[in-house]
């Protein structure tokens, strides 16, 4: 049994602008944690905020899946999925099999910004 490690960040790209303004708000509380996310929202945080990210592919790419097998390997504590839920993609059973594991191995996860504070809240406060 692995110990639970990263928070994993992922944003479509109708999302990102939102998923930085999130990480610059929780600065350090992220600075804190171990990031993973795909190979672009975690470019873009760690372009915007200088924090380190280990990345995956791009979501597209398969990127979702390998955050999914992190969580299936106990890898991962929560997940901030920013989704765009007004817009297609093509890659949604990518996405369906990431939340499927998130559900299965009981892994926190927020797929809008009001859960997303929740969360990383919750990490705050347990790291106190």
């Amino acid at each position: 049994m692995t110990t639970s490690q990263y928070v994993a960040l992922i944003a479509h790209d109708n999302k990102k602008h939102d998923m930085i303004e999130f990480v610059q708000r929780h600065l350090e509380t992220c600075r804190a944690e171990s990031l993973v996310a795909t190979r672009t929202t975690g470019t873009n945080i760690e372009t915007e905020t200088g924090l380190p990210v280990t990345k995956m592919l791009s979501g597209p790419l398969g990127g979702d899946l390998q955050i999914g097998a992190l969580i299936a390997t106990e890898q991962v504590k929560a997940v901030i999925f920013l989704r765009d839920p007004l817009t297609a993609h093509p890659h949604e059973p990518d996405i369906n099999a990431l939340m499927k594991a998130c559900d299965t191995h009981n892994v926190p996860l927020a797929t809008n910004l009001a859960t997303a504070e929740l969360i990383l809240e919750h990490l705050s406060v347990t790291r106190e």
